[in-house]
């Protein structure tokens, strides 16, 4: 097993004694004796078999080799640093880890930006994000899996939070048949093929759907077929606009107005309560989901 020859304090007070211009400087910011800091240079100099630093009057100057070591040092700190502040992070109860589910075919742009404001205060907590389908949320939950879960329904006997309604839409490629009709009803739709995002697990609910559909399990693969012409299908009307202004696709004209809808609820599967990490995270969910309801956005 291999033996340090060197210790996280000797580097440090080598570090002092750069960065203050002498010995006297560095034992003077570090409270210590003059003589304790000559002691742990040269014992450092000594183990290692290089000069790290030359006395030129009152001044410690950096040799060569000293300025590859200092680099090199300084990272070696500052991860030692880090990790006594994890530490201190851990023992009060911040999560090192936080894991969500988002259900696929929910939009979730507030999301991102929860999370990106959530990155400058995480202290270090990683995130684990993974898209699955209505079912996969479903084993998710039973297995207490994850701190949250972003599903289109509720679940009995969880904690849920309602967030947003979302507004479905039907949209295909621009040279797809049913883009050229003046008015599309429910007869046009079973005729031609649809993409429906789900996993073939689980059971359709309160949608109708037409005998011709594939199944498909990740939006980014749905979007991607929808562009070469095949098929049409239903998407959040928050993630397909985009697409619709650059005329990459089409809204369908539907002869019956009426809006598909699912609600956006935030699970807790977990039967304790959220550490510090999750309520942050909570509440800046919530913000900012609530600052994107907007009625007027529903069209």
């Amino acid at each position: 097993m291999y033996r340090p020859k060197s210790t996280v304090e000797q580097w440090r007070i080598f570090q002092a004694v750069v960065d203050y211009g002498g010995y006297a400087q560095a034992a003077e910011k570090l409270n210590k004796s003059q003589s304790s800091l000559n002691h742990a240079v040269a014992k450092l100099q000594q183990a290692l078999g290089l000069a790290l630093l030359e006395v030129r009057g009152r001044k410690a100057c950096l040799t060569p080799q000293g300025e590859v070591f200092l680099r090199r040092s300084r990272k070696l700190t500052q991860d030692v640093e880090s990790l006594e502040r994890l530490a201190d992070i851990l023992s009060s109860g911040w999560e090192p880890v936080l894991r969500i589910v988002v259900e696929a075919s929910l939009p979730r742009a507030p999301l991102y930006q929860a999370l990106a404001e959530f990155r400058r205060q995480s202290r270090g907590c990683r995130i684990h994000l993974v898209e699955t389908q209505p079912s996969g949320c479903q084993t998710v939950i039973n297995q207490q899996a994850a701190n949250m879960v972003f599903a289109s329904r509720a679940f009995p006997n969880m904690t849920s939070l309602p967030l947003a309604t979302t507004v479905y839409v039907p949209v295909s490629a621009p040279d797809h048949p049913l883009a050229s009709l003046a008015e599309v009803g429910q007869t046009e739709l079973e005729q031609q093929l649809e993409l429906v995002l789900a996993d073939g697990n689980e059971q359709e609910e309160g949608w109708a759907r037409g005998e011709q559909r594939w199944i498909i399990n990740h939006l980014h693969d749905a979007l991607s077929l929808l562009r070469r012409g095949v098929g049409f299908a239903w998407l959040p009307l928050d993630v397909v606009s985009p697409m619709i202004n650059d005329g990459v696709l089409v809204r369908l004209n539907m002869a019956n107005q009426a809006l598909r809808k699912r609600f956006t609820h935030l699970i807790l599967p977990g039967t304790t309560p959220p550490g510090p990490a999750a309520s942050l995270l909570l509440g800046l969910i919530r913000q900012h989901y609530d600052e994107q309801t907007d009625p007027g956005n529903v069209c």
